[in-house]
């Protein structure tokens, strides 16, 4: 189904799976809501979240301090230009500088493991409603 939808919902507008089980897929405007530069880390701790969830290191989550629980980010390793679409669910990072703090699997996708800390672009996402968007087609082009 999301290789129906990726390849169907138009020009420009993302597509990513939910992490969450019984979720549908998460379809984004392509255009940013907000967009922040600074310096990434990663954490694996297991622990619970401020969302109340189980941390999972591998799960593509991360924690920022303001934006909204729940909702979805994109971040890009401005060394090597990788990106990767997180969740946000827990909050943080607590130490000055940093602006996100993502999952062990987000900080993989995005090639910074060895680096450890990395300069990112972090876009806040608008997630799409199909069924408030009439004129969205879900059909192949």
């Amino acid at each position: 189904m999301l290789a129906f939808l990726a390849g169907c919902v138009g020009p420009g507008v993302i597509v990513r799976p939910d992490d969450r089980p019984g979720m549908p897929a998460a379809i984004f405007s392509p255009k940013p809501v907000v967009t922040q530069h600074g310096r990434a880390s990663f954490y694996w701790e297991d622990s619970r979240t401020a969302s109340g969830e189980r941390f999972h290191s591998e799960a593509l989550t991360a924690a920022h301090r303001t934006f909204p629980l729940q909702s979805w980010v994109r971040v890009t390793n401005e060394r090597n230009h990788k990106w990767v679409i997180v969740r946000i669910n827990d909050r943080g990072p607590y130490v000055r500088g940093r602006i996100i703090d993502l999952s062990r699997g987000a900080a993989r996708q995005i090639g910074m493991i060895g680096d450890g800390v990395v300069p990112v672009r972090v876009e806040l996402l608008k997630r799409i409603n199909v069924g408030e968007k009439p004129n969205l087609k879900l059909t192949p082009t």
